[in-house]
This record gives structure tokens, C-alpha cells and sequence, in this order.
């Protein structure tokens, strides 16, 4: 499970109530902390680096006016959220990079070995058969040199 991950992302939330919070930083820190976890594409990521004041004149009037003094701050309570969410995605589904590189190794294998291979290894793979890394072992063996060459070279240089 991603134990370290959710632990970083607790620890920025409980900075969230620091008495001397700088927002700036705390979002430059989240950030690393997201773009290595969920990578540079994330809507995690996105959504901290968003997160801002607004000090418009505009609204300022509207919050002034609506009486909209909260216990709260809006901006920490949308972190806090953000946050929250990505760390039940973690508990939930895990690392995302752990499924992307599975599929790579799939995708690898796919392109060398035959359909009546990619079955049998999937099929040993899902099994509950003990002896299954001997299985599994045999059928890489059978396979030519090169082609575990070029699956290696593939592993290595992607």
C-alpha cells in the first residue's frame, strides 16, 4: 500500500492549521508531493496550484455584504478536501504508477510472445497454483534468446 504517500499528504494537512501558514509554500510543497505521486498530469495537482485568494474589489463587497465571515478559510477548507480525496484514492486504489508499470511489462511481453503464450502466462499469473513461478519459469525459458534480449533491452530502456 502507499503508506509513505498518505503520510506526506497528512502531514500537509495538518499543516493547513499552522498559526504562521504561508500558502504559497505550503502549495509548492503539495506539489512536489502530488506530481511525484500521481504524476504531472494529475487533477490533484492542478486544482492546489489553483487554489488562491481572491481580492477583488468585487468580492470582497459580496462577502462583506452577504455577512459571509466564516470560522473557516475557504481556500484551506478546498485544500484540506483536495487532500482528503487524494489520500481515500490511495487507500482505495493504491499508487497509480504501480498498475502503469504492470501494463507496460504486459505490453512488452505481448509484442514477443505468441497469443497461446500471452494465454498460458496470463492464465498462471491469475492462478492460485503453487507451483506457478516454475511454470512461469519454463515458459520464459522455452522462449528464444533474443526475444527475452529484446524484452529486457525494452524493460531497461523505456
Amino acid at each position: 500500500m502507499a503508506e509513505k504517500e498518505i503520510a506526506l499528504l497528512q502531514e500537509q494537512i495538518v499543516r493547513l492549521g499552522e498559526k504562521k501558514f504561508d500558502l504559497e509554500a505550503w502549495k509548492n510543497h503539495t506539489t512536489i508531493f502530488l506530481e511525484r505521486i500521481f504524476g504531472k498530469e494529475s487533477s490533484k495537482l492542478r486544482m492546489i496550484k489553483d487554489l488562491g485568494y481572491d481580492y477583488s474589489s468585487w468580492n470582497l463587497r459580496d462577502t462583506a455584504a452577504a455577512g459571509k465571515t466564516s470560522d473557516k478559510d475557504p481556500v484551506l477548507m478546498q485544500a484540506e478536501e483536495i487532500l482528503n480525496a487524494a489520500i481515500i484514492e490511495l487507500k482505495t486504489l493504491g499508487l497509480p504508477h504501480e498498475k502503469k508499470e504492470k501494463e507496460k511489462i504486459w505490453d512488452l511481453l505481448n509484442d514477443e510472445l505468441t497469443g497461446k503464450q500471452m494465454r498460458e502466462l496470463e492464465t498462471l499469473v491469475k492462478s492460485e497454483n503453487t507451483d506457478k513461478s516454475e511454470l512461469i519459469t519454463k515458459i520464459l525459458e522455452g522462449l528464444e534468446k533474443e526475444k527475452l534480449a529484446s524484452i529486457v533491452l525494452k524493460l531497461l530502456t523505456d
